[in-house]
């Protein structure tokens, strides 16, 4: 099992460069970044709250920080042209000598899309374009040239170059429906969906059938998964947190119970589990001692 940090995009620069170098001096996996241009809010007003744009701190931190991934969660095709959004994975895959990792979906918050002005068509729309949009990634990533007529996307003979160091460059989806399921296996690299043990198995079971429908082994597939995480030292305190912590999505415990529940992702096939920062404290010093104290108490079990 890998472990990843995911910091809120409302973190300054420099408590993301440390996040960054942490997941490096304790041989974690990758630094998550989310790519939006403002928080969500509950009401789909646009919030002012800070936002650093997502490409450019996966660039800054590709040069600051040797060794970790660099996961975009998730690009949405509805604000990113497939061939700008791909040209930019290529660049931090160069800038990081094959680290990126391009996770793509198909758009979804609309507070962003409607105080900046883009398109957010139905959600079936959504799927048709996503579906043009990651077999134009897929195709620029591996083909000398591309020719392609779709109804949101025309490329005549396009040039790409240069290709991506690695090979595959993996192209990640972020989804539980089952025609983005479908999508996902036929052409991603890596499948992720948010989740505690019990809502990744149904989706996993949900993801096994998408892959027979397009004749793909799951097993070539990656997996990966985040999970709000609370840390409790009493069962008064896990029954407090409980009560607000959101179901599904959450995994609450001391150490012991989390060491037992990272083990059923594990048993489900999942590669990587992204912490997020989001429930780990107010301040930095508390994010700090939290990710400090999951690593020694949690992560170190599965090194």
């Amino acid at each position: 099992m890998r472990f990843s940090i995911w910091p809120s995009y409302e973190r300054p620069w420099d408590e993301v460069l440390e996040r960054a170098r942490f997941v490096h001096d304790n041989r974690w996996h990758a630094l998550w970044y989310a790519d939006h241009f403002m928080p969500q809010t509950d009401d789909d007003v646009a919030s002012a709250e800070p936002a650093l744009e997502c490409w450019t701190v996966l660039a800054g931190v590709a040069t600051a920080v040797p060794t970790i991934r660099l996961t975009s969660m998730v690009s949405p095709v509805t604000i990113h042209h497939p061939v700008v959004l791909a040209k930019r994975a290529v660049t931090v895959d160069h800038l990081s000598a094959g680290r990126a990792v391009l996770g793509i979906g198909a758009g979804w918050q609309v507070n962003e899309h409607r105080a900046y002005g883009f398109e957010l068509p139905a959600p079936g729309e959504r799927v048709t374009r996503f579906a043009e949009a990651i077999e134009v990634i897929h195709r620029l990533f591996n083909e000398p040239r591309v020719t392609f007529e779709g109804s949101r996307y025309q490329l005549h003979d396009a040039p790409f170059e240069p290709k991506p160091v690695q090979s595959p460059l993996p192209i990640l989806v972020g989804t539980g429906s089952p025609r983005m399921m479908r999508l996902t296996a036929r052409w991603a690299d890596e499948w992720n969906t948010w989740g505690d043990p019990m809502l990744v198995a149904e989706r996993t079971a949900a993801f096994g059938i998408a892959c027979s429908s397009v004749e793909r082994d799951p097993a070539t597939v990656r997996r990966s998964t985040q999970a709000l995480v609370f840390i409790t030292d009493s069962d008064a305190a896990k029954s407090a947190v409980s009560q607000f912590a959101p179901p599904g999505r959450s995994i609450v415990g001391s150490p012991a119970e989390l060491i037992d529940i990272v083990g059923k992702y594990h048993d489900l096939g999942v590669d990587e589990l992204a912490i997020p920062d989001f429930t780990l404290g107010a301040s930095r010093a508390e994010r700090s001692d939290a990710f400090a104290r999951f690593h020694a108490e949690i992560a170190s079990a599965f090194a």
